[in-house]
């Protein structure tokens, strides 16, 4: 089947390189203008540009296809891009771009998406954050045909992913876009036989996985030990979770709820040692802190970290 192709980071780079591997013709990427990364800022194609590049694909990164919008003539020449690129269906994942009507009515089949996440359950930008953060025991992947409303569209294809204890959102990526890229080689597969229907979502149970802001990463230690676990977890590798003590910010990358005999009030460090570890009071039980990062330094077990920075007796604000 000829797809165009639309999206952005590594998880839409998967399921690209598996529609490639299942033998279908891509005759267009898009994905958004490459920005400044890395300690130099230099310019950095996206994932999917460079698996585009490495297939020999024609790319086209529009900084906006709506054509009432900031852009209008950038928009029009993707229109127009789009119409005369020869093609069955557009294929959408994680593109960062809102795709508007006029765009969605162009390919002869529609347009689908590649969501992570058992839809409705978490529509919108973040649905594997806020899963782990949730304490959701499960997520998956929904193979949906787009409309205009965000991630509302009817269900093609949903199958579902156990979340471990001690997945973050690092490794529930991974293993999320290794299943839709086996998804949408099967999606494309039953399209083409006319096995693909569409099922309506119910608005029952929908939530909405807002992006992820940098000022959620400063842990509250009055909640409970269990909560801020998974938000570790959830943060976990963006952006980061955080506790200051005194005027250091320190990242907190790995941790884990624990029974312990003695309290404190909450952010007080009950113990910190290399053999037990570092324990730290929450409002509701006690935090084992086993992975820790401070300022300019790398990442390190708590044992390591201590030898560099004095936690007895602390308080994490």
């Amino acid at each position: 089947m000829k797809i165009i192709f639309a999206g952005t980071p590594e998880f839409a780079a998967v399921a690209l390189e598996a529609l490639y591997a299942a033998g279908h013709d891509i005759t267009l990427v898009l994905t958004q203008p490459d920005r400044p990364a890395g300690r130099g800022m230099q310019l950095q194609a996206s994932p999917v540009k460079q698996c585009a590049q490495k297939h020999g694909t024609p790319v086209a990164q529009p900084v906006s296809l709506r054509l009432n919008g900031k852009y209008p003539d950038v928009a029009k020449q993707a229109h127009a891009l789009l119409q005369s690129t020869p093609h069955d269906i557009m294929v959408v994942a994680a593109y960062g771009l809102i795709l508007p009507r006029s765009v969605l009515d162009i390919p002869r089949l529609g347009c689908i998406n590649i969501h992570g996440s058992l839809l409705p359950r978490w529509r919108g930008a973040a649905p594997i954050h806020r899963a782990i953060e949730a304490g959701d025991a499960e997520t998956g992947i929904t193979i949906m045909q787009m409309e205009e409303g965000l991630d509302t569209g009817p269900m093609m294809l949903i199958e579902s992913l156990p979340i471990a204890d001690d997945d973050t959102t690092g490794s529930l990526h991974d293993k999320l876009a290794a299943l839709g890229g086996k998804m949408i080689v099967e999606a494309i597969a039953r399209l083409e036989l006319g096995q693909l229907p569409a099922v309506p979502q119910p608005e029952e149970g929908a939530n909405y996985a807002a992006k992820i802001a940098k000022e959620e990463a400063a842990l509250d230690f009055s909640l409970g030990a269990e909560q801020l676990a998974r938000r570790i977890r959830a943060f976990n590798p963006f952006p980061g979770a955080t506790g200051r003590v005194g005027d250091t910010v320190i990242k907190l990358w790995q941790a884990r709820p624990v029974t312990v005999a003695q309290s404190g009030a909450p952010g007080e460090v009950l113990s910190a040692d290399a053999q037990g570890g570092i324990v730290v009071a929450c409002g509701e039980g006690a935090l084992l802190l086993t992975e820790l990062q401070k300022p300019g330094g790398k990442r390190l077990p708590a044992s390591e970290f201590l030898k560099g920075f004095a936690l007895e007796g602390a308080r994490f604000n």
